[in-house]
């Protein structure tokens, strides 16, 4: 069992943003009104103009925040959790939001759980709105499944700060997929923990940078596959083909299945795959097999 005598360990939480107005303070509130007593929060700010800086100013005597340009999110998380001095770190998105008792039940699993790097809880998708779209499909931790899908949900997660420093933190080169490329470089050492409670909320919006920009979204994410991993399964190719046809986000416009693509994927993996060529054969025989016998069930 934990000591419990021990003081309770110094959380730092960092918010990246940039003209983050428009949900910025919803974020703020649902840090601030965590009822874990040691939270050290810290906003950077990109050089915001459109009135995010006037919302920071009206709670600076409940946090710390800077304004100047950065290189992106990865680097102003970087430059937050370096401001800090939390033992235990996470990032909250300028518009996600944390579930009340969040903060509380992470750090309570990190102390019962002393050989796990990081623990991460479920969560909800939420509109621009706040209502709720659907659960985040957020799994049991698997390093084989995570090297296939992020399964981890970002604003669900919090860490020790010893593993994210010896694992050289979130990567800069990155914009995008820099979670996932930690996730994935986290774990070749360390190991990661799911606890049963939702504590976070992911929000969706035709303009994130997860629906938003989605094309730079696949490539980022090829490129940290095949750095961290050696190899682009068949799903991220298969997926990709697909958005370049029709340009559905594959979130708000659902996923359309396509024969053509299928039959296409095949060249691309190779060339995407070259030394993993028979893998990726398998892959994707294995999913014409599957679908037939799906039909012949039918």
């Amino acid at each position: 069992m934990p000591d419990t005598s021990e003081p309770d360990p110094l959380v730092t939480i960092v918010t990246p943003c940039l003209n983050a107005a428009r949900f910025l303070e919803q974020t703020i509130l649902s840090v601030l009104d965590q009822d874990y007593p040691r939270i050290e929060y810290i906003v950077m700010d990109g050089g915001s103009t459109d009135g995010t800086i006037d919302i920071l100013r009206k709670y600076e005597h409940s946090l710390h925040w800077q304004s100047a340009p950065d290189r992106g999110t990865a680097d102003a998380v970087n430059r937050g959790f370096a401001l800090g001095k939390g033992e235990i770190l996470a990032f909250l998105a300028a518009d996600d939001l944390y579930h009340p008792h969040a903060v509380s039940t992470a750090v309570r699993s990190l102390r019962e759980n002393p050989e796990a790097a990081g623990v991460y809880g479920d969560a909800w998708w939420i509109d621009e709105n706040g209502d709720r779209l659907a659960p985040y499909p957020v799994r049991d931790f698997d390093r084989a499944l995570l090297e296939r899908e992020c399964f981890i949900c970002q604003p669900a997660s919090f860490f020790r700060r010893e593993p994210f420093e010896s694992t050289g933190g979130l990567d800069p080169d990155f914009n995008l997929s820099f979670d996932y490329d930690f996730w994935l470089r986290l774990t070749r050492t360390f190991s990661l923990l799911r606890i049963d409670a939702t504590l976070a909320d992911s929000r969706m919006h035709p303009t994130n940078k997860t629906l938003g920009q989605r094309d730079r979204v696949f490539r980022e994410t090829f490129k940290v596959l095949k750095r961290d991993c050696g190899y682009v399964p068949f799903h991220w190719i298969y997926s990709y083909l697909c958005f370049r046809a029709d340009a559905r986000d594959q979130f708000f416009e659902p996923f359309r299945p396509s024969i053509p693509r299928y039959l296409e994927s095949l060249p691309v993996g190779l060339w995407t795959n070259p030394g993993a060529m028979a893998r990726y054969i398998a892959e994707w025989a294995s999913v014409m097999t599957w679908a037939a016998a799906r039909r012949r069930l039918q």
